[in-house]
């Protein structure tokens, strides 16, 4: 089975200025396949859609055009929604919370039963290795605990595909280390992952295929795991090509 199917996808952004209309084209003829128990990075310069993509498939954008499934069910749906955990760029959590009442309010919001809503904060706050600051409040944690509870909060509905924008962003080598390792553990448990992200080092260690992106389509699927790809020059040659055009 596949878990995200898309199928023809174009995005165009519209907004008023004076008495026109501007079109600004985000995604065009995007289309996508990504395999169950898959690790998909969308590799791309900042501003050629990767954001704009992931919320699609969530259904905080709706599109101009194309279609998309996840688990064979076209979005929206509710069911799929429900399968679905996020990480966004940047995490907004209430300040004044701790970790453990900012998970537990989010618990509630993704329908996780009462009865056990305490013993997967536990499980999530203890993946994430944020235990020991679970009675903190989040206005002293820094951006690298902000973005692990961030994790730990896509993970408590259990969910079969994670969409994680720009997982590594902000991190200092340790906590690239270590959200590296939790993306791996979570194939590991048969979990599916696409991450967007513009470091290539880091989309080459994690991913099992990456699709270049740029300009709002999808230039070229590369599979890297276990093979000699010199991403970095692949990415390069895609751009420059593009651009020359």
């Amino acid at each position: 089975m596949l878990a995200i199917k898309i199928k023809g996808l174009k995005k165009v952004y519209r907004s008023s200025q004076l008495l026109a209309v501007k079109k600004t084209l985000a995604l065009d003829d995007f289309n996508l396949e990504i395999n169950d128990n898959e690790i998909f990075g969308l590799l791309a310069l900042n501003g050629s859609g990767k954001t704009t993509a992931i919320k699609l498939i969530l259904g905080l954008l709706f599109p101009t055009a194309g279609d998309i499934y996840v688990f064979d069910r076209k979005m929206p749906s509710q069911e799929a929604l429900s399968n679905i955990g996020y990480l966004p760029e940047v995490s907004y959590f209430f300040q004044y919370l701790t970790a453990e009442e900012i998970l537990k309010f989010y618990g509630q919001l993704s329908g996780v039963r009462a009865g056990g809503l305490k013993k997967k904060i536990e499980e999530v706050l203890e993946i994430v290795d944020l235990t020991k600051d679970k009675d903190r409040r989040l206005g002293e944690f820094s951006k690298g605990m902000l973005k692990r509870l961030g994790m730990a909060q896509a993970l408590l509905h259990d969910p079969r595909l994670l969409l994680l924008d720009e997982p590594m962003e902000g991190l200092d080598p340790v906590g690239i280390r270590n959200m590296r390792a939790l993306i791996l553990r979570l194939k590991e448990q048969g979990k599916t992952v696409l991450m967007s992200s513009h470091l290539i080092s880091e989309v080459a260690k994690v991913c099992d295929r990456v699709g270049i992106l740029h300009q709002g389509k999808i230039r070229q699927i590369v599979a890297v795991k276990g093979r000699e790809t010199n991403l970095e020059e692949l990415f390069m040659g895609i751009v420059q090509e593009a651009n020359a055009k």
